[in-house]
This record gives structure tokens, C-alpha cells and sequence, in this order.
């Protein structure tokens, strides 16, 4: 019988990837095993993917962006599993992300469901009884690899079967980056980001400012989760009021503006089917004989609200007074 020379299928993985060191790290070890890796990304009202493809380029690793900004708002607002010291739903953010996962690897065509996951490396969601919790939820028990700590979990399918070896993997633990920097060196990764502050909802006042605008609204858009990054926030009479504090807060202010001229722009690509939605308009406020902030009033404008607004407009204004002249953009 003539022999069968056909090498068996390269196997590939689905990598969680936030374009961190762990994850960076994890796509390596995979690569060293022979396995195919095709990177993951989400984005959405709260973060991007810009770093995730800043190193997938660098590092040579294909990336899939995903957009999960509903779903993820969601579970923001609701989270089964409870919050951390913010707005940080941890636990059900991981869960929605594999959920995910799972179905895209499907369609991807992936043997294995990986993450750059270090045990214990965040006290709310990396957690063994977290880890354990967030497999059941997603339908993946036993099928989440986690190469940078499998050797202090559970074994997972994948090494089971011998897919994976499991000898070639780490067992990492703990918040010290120490080993994972010997094991950059020893793989000769040099392009990767310094550690970061971490989810912007874990931040305190942005998630007090976050509490607010779900306790006044209720439904903001990705426009009002935007405006949360910058200014000083301020609410009157149910109309929010942000001020600029800085030349670059106001150039943002006036970008995120829903103004007339805007929303006709806007209204011509709404016609051709590229916009869902549409608000009334906003109002800006700014010095003309003064420097100080561009001031947006968003929701309820009636003169109570306005007058709120001047006076704000001239507390934070340098030198102004009462016979400053004020420009409204209406």
C-alpha cells in the first residue's frame, strides 16, 4: 500500500488579545508549538484596539477586531456578577468576550480558545472560582486555554488530547511581571507596551461621572459616553454641561458637538443609510473677549439652564467678568 505522506492540519487558536505583554506572550508560546494563532480584539464604547494592532503588527500576528459596543453597554449597566471599586464589571465582560469567542472561533475554523490570562493577576476576575465561574457561563469548561499559567490550573481538553503539550507551557501566577520579562527577553520580544492603568471603568471619577449620566439619561449614546473622558462635568435642571479644560478639550467639545450645520451632514448620511439615530441639538458657549472654556449644554436648554451655564463659563474663565461677551452656538 503506498504511503500516506500528507502532514496532518495545522491546528489553530483563537487568542484573547489585548496587544499587552501577557497576550504577546501567550501568541509566542502557541507559535512555538506549532500552532496557527489568530489574534481577537474587542472594541467598544470604553476602550479601542489600537494598542492590540500596534503589537500585532509589530509581533507579526494576525488580528480580528471585533465591535461589541451594545452588548458590552449592556452588561455595564447590568452586570450579573456584581462590580469592582468602579463601574468595572469584570467577571461579566470576560464571560461576554468568550461568549463571543466561542462563536467566533467557529467561524474562524479555530481548534483552541486561548487568553493571555495570569492567574491571580486581577484579584475580581482572574481568580480561580472567576476562571472556573466564567468557563461554565460560556460553555467552554475545559476549553480555555490559558498558556501563561496552565501549569497551575486545571488541564485543560486541548492537553488532553495532545494538542497542546503541556510541558511547553507556563506557570505563572501573582502580579509580578518578573518572569514574564525574562521570558520576553529569552523570545526576543522588545516591541511591547509599558503596563498601562487599566480599564478606564475602573477609574473613580470616571465612573462617578459614568453613575450620573446613567442615573440622568436613559439611554446615552456612544457621543455621550465620549464626552465623559474630558472637561469638567457639571448637570442643571436634567441638561448636562461640560466645560473644556484645555485648547485640546475644547477642540474635542466642538468635534462631539451636535450642532445644525453638523446635523445636517449628519442627516445626508443618515439618507443613504450609513446613520441609525439622531438627537436634537446641543449648544456651545464660549468667551469672545476672554480666553477660557468652550462650554456644551446637552438635553434641556431653556433659559434657567443657559444662565447656569454662562455663569460656570465665567467662574472658570480667566478674567472674565459680567460684561464679558459670550458667544452661543446654537
Amino acid at each position: 500500500m503506498p504511503k500516506n505522506n500528507k502532514k496532518p492540519a495545522k491546528k489553530k487558536a483563537l487568542l484573547l488579545f489585548s496587544g499587552g505583554l501577557d497576550s504577546i506572550l501567550a501568541a509566542k508560546i502557541l507559535e512555538r508549538q506549532g500552532i496557527e494563532v489568530a489574534a481577537l480584539a474587542f472594541v467598544g464604547y470604553f476602550f479601542d484596539a489600537a494598542q492590540a494592532k500596534k503589537s500585532a503588527e509589530d509581533n507579526g500576528i494576525k488580528l480580528i477586531v471585533e465591535d461589541f459596543s451594545e452588548p458590552h453597554f449592556r452588561v455595564v449597566k447590568n452586570p450579573r456578577f456584581g462590580r469592582g471599586a468602579g463601574m468595572n464589571p469584570c467577571v461579566d465582560c470576560h464571560l461576554l468576550m468568550l461568549t463571543l469567542a466561542k462563536k467566533i472561533a467557529a467561524r474562524e475554523k479555530c481548534d483552541i480558545v486561548a487568553t493571555g490570562e495570569v492567574l491571580g493577576q486581577r484579584p475580581m476576575s482572574q481568580n480561580a472560582r472567576a476562571l472556573a465561574l466564567i468557563e461554565r457561563e460560556a460553555g467552554l469548561f475545559g476549553r480555555i486555554l490559558r498558556p501563561l499559567s496552565a501549569k497551575v490550573l486545571p488541564e485543560t481538553e486541548y492537553e488532553k488530547m495532545g494538542i497542546v503539550n503541556r510541558e511547553k507551557l507556563g506557570g505563572f501566577s501573582g502580579r509580578s511581571r518578573k518572569e514574564q520579562l525574562e521570558l520576553a527577553e529569552k523570545f526576543g520580544v522588545k516591541n511591547f507596551p509599558s503596563p498601562a492603568g487599566g480599564c478606564i471603568l475602573t477609574d473613580k471619577e470616571y465612573s462617578k461621572k459614568l453613575r450620573e449620566l446613567l442615573e440622568m439619561k436613559k439611554s446615552p449614546d456612544k457621543s455621550d459616553i465620549g464626552l465623559l473622558r474630558i472637561g469638567r462635568h457639571f448637570w442643571a435642571d436634567g441638561a448636562k454641561i461640560i466645560l473644556g479644560r484645555n485648547h485640546k478639550e475644547n477642540l474635542k467639545i466642538k468635534e462631539l458637538a451636535d450642532l445644525p450645520a453638523l446635523r445636517r451632514r449628519r442627516l445626508w448620511r443618515r439618507a443613504t443609510g450609513a446613520l441609525a439615530k439622531e438627537r436634537k441639538g446641543d449648544i456651545l458657549i464660549e468667551p469672545k473677549s476672554v480666553p477660557g472654556p468652550t462650554v456644551l449644554v446637552r438635553g434641556k436648554s431653556d433659559e434657567k439652564v443657559i444662565d447656569s451655564a454662562k455663569k460656570l463659563l465665567l467662574k472658570y474663565s480667566k478674567g472674565a467678568d459680567n460684561n464679558t461677551q459670550i458667544k452661543i452656538t446654537t
